[in-house]
């Protein structure tokens, strides 16, 4: 528990110190994710991980992002699993700050999951590493510019009308989660973004659930100075699959 409150404080301290910027100019826009997440069990140790993100501007009305992201999951024991995985990000001009044109990017990732509970309180440390490839015609090889980025997530699931997350339960998830960008590419904005959520949830089986929630995501540009502030409404369905059976 002590690990968790560091780690919650540090991410406070770590927001507030990026953005105190004075000259800041910060803009709040409203959109919408519209969330698919799937695992598909192939034996007791290996599963495949699958996604498909539908991001809106203005909750419908225009494109944001579509996200495609997969991998391999490796489950040590019930508690850890590290993943392996490929990203496609299609990205639009949108909201008040649009970039200059619609782009894609490529993306590696490797992250790790440690799972644990406090009486009915579910915890899950999510820690991801990418290696990102972003269209853009100011790269100066060729038409994508490379950046690393860090992430850790703290996420909370906490049971309303049973002990565990079983069949019927109405749960409560929150998480907060920060991005930090390091390597030679990075700009002013080695401190890229952080998301607060909270959503409420229901176990529609003992493998599958649906969450409608909120996002706060705050956004630093490459300059230092541009910020977004997205209000973000959520849908998120999730299931697992035993390919074994």
């Amino acid at each position: 528990m002590k690990r968790i409150i560091l780690t919650i404080v540090f991410v406070f301290f770590m927001w507030n110190g990026y953005s105190q910027t004075t000259d800041r100019v910060t803009d709040t826009q409203e959109n919408a994710w519209y969330m698919y997440f799937g695992t598909f069990k192939v034996n007791p140790k290996l599963s495949v991980h699958g996604e498909i993100q539908l991001r809106r501007s203005g909750l419908i009305k225009d494109p944001q992002q579509l996200l495609l992201r997969t991998g391999l999951n490796y489950h040590l024991n019930k508690n850890v699993i590290a993943t392996v995985g490929y990203g496609f990000i299609d990205t639009h001009p949108y909201g008040k700050q649009p970039v200059a044109k619609r782009f894609i990017e490529h993306r590696l990732w490797q992250q790790l999951i440690l799972n644990h509970s406090e009486s009915r309180f579910l915890f899950n440390h999510r820690y991801r590493q990418e290696q990102r490839w972003l269209e853009t015609p100011l790269a100066v090889d060729n038409d994508f510019n490379y950046v690393n980025r860090s992430r850790y997530r703290l996420m909370v699931n906490i049971p309303l009308n049973n002990r565990t997350l079983e069949k019927g339960t109405l749960f409560l998830s929150i998480y907060d989660e920060i991005f930090l960008n390091f390597g030679k590419n990075v700009n002013r904005n080695i401190f890229d973004q952080n998301r607060i959520y909270a959503a409420i949830g229901f176990q529609i089986g003992e493998s599958s659930n649906i969450q409608l929630g909120y996002l706060n995501q705050k956004i630093q540009k490459g300059d230092g100075v541009h910020f977004e502030n997205n209000k973000t409404f959520q849908v998120a369905f999730s299931h697992t699959v035993n390919l074994a059976n």
